[in-house]
């Protein structure tokens, strides 16, 4: 069992909560994700790794309530415990196997739309703690909507709020801003990494591929099972079939087939519509078993 030692609401409907999970929290890094289950008949949801503390032997993650099981999951307390906590999954976000001294040489923009900043705040953490500084973006629909701010505050070089309807910070789309610092202010910048709702990604990597930015994004939005047996977060990268939980879940943005991505994501909603993809895609349905490690 893995103890939960803190739950708070950040805003409506989202939640935070740190978990005692040793295992984890000594080989995690950034990027990756756990898969939790509040009981042995519960449902698998995969989170992104949100923070982690070595010491404590604790992982921070941050969920939104969207359907029955995290409904359920936001009545826990202080106290409680999670019958499953499997982790750390995937791909650590590729910086992280990058020589500190070439990452010194980069300007990296951070893109966070709405609960995207959960994931967002250990890579900037992570580069924080290396004496490297990122600027970053958060977006959100309102004030209210907005999380983490304190936290992202401490660690970016610079951090730059917006609001779609401008009830705080900036007005506007994290588009905006991004056309804002780079044609407006005269920033430069190496890399983006954008992460957030699908469609928020998708118009990052059309705003950053006119600059010739390379981008980055995290597909963990389309994951279900989180190991590659249930096909959903099969999507298409550079003509390939990729699979978000066992390839990613990060890719090259701009090679994202984000079209086909979110027409199957309302597809496999309906049981109409996962079964119809199951029998057109056949064999390559599936990813595989994936990498699962556990914390035991």
């Amino acid at each position: 069992m893995y103890r939960i030692i803190k739950a708070e609401e950040l805003a409506a409907n989202i939640y935070l909560m740190d978990v005692e999970a040793p295992r984890v929290a000594r080989s995690c890094q950034p990027g990756q994700f756990v898969i939790v289950r509040m009981d042995e008949a519960g449902e698998r949801i995969p989170l992104t790794i949100c923070d982690y503390d070595r010491t404590k032997g604790t992982i921070t993650i941050v969920f939104q309530v969207v359907g029955a099981a995290t409904e359920m999951m936001r009545h826990l307390k202080t106290g409680d415990s999670f019958h499953d906590f499997v982790g750390p999954l995937g791909c650590p976000s590729e910086f992280v196997h990058e020589e500190e001294a070439s990452l010194r040489q980069k300007k990296i923009l951070f893109v966070a739309g709405g609960l995207g900043t959960a994931p967002v705040y250990p890579q900037v953490k992570w580069l924080h703690e290396r004496g490297i500084d990122a600027d970053v973006i958060v977006g959100a629909k309102t004030k209210d909507l907005l999380i983490m701010e304190e936290e992202m505050k401490a660690v970016a070089g610079n951090l730059y709020i917006t609001t779609d309807d401008g009830s705080y910070g900036r007005s506007g789309m994290v588009t905006k801003v991004i056309e804002d610092l780079i044609a407006s202010e005269g920033k430069t910048y190496d890399v983006c990494v954008a992460i957030g709702p699908m469609i928020m990604m998708k118009f990052v990597c059309l705003t950053t591929k006119k600059y010739d930015l390379p981008t980055v994004v995290s597909m963990n939005p389309i994951m279900v099972d989180g190991t590659g047996m249930c096909g959903a977060c099969r999507l298409t990268v550079d003509g390939e079939v990729k699979f978000a939980c066992v390839d990613g879940p990060e890719f090259d943005g701009h090679k994202v087939d984000f079209d086909q991505a979110m027409k199957r994501q309302q597809m496999y909603k309906t049981k109409e519509g996962r079964d119809y993809l199951k029998a057109k895609e056949g064999d390559t349905h599936h990813g595989g078993g994936g990498n699962c490690g556990g914390d035991k």
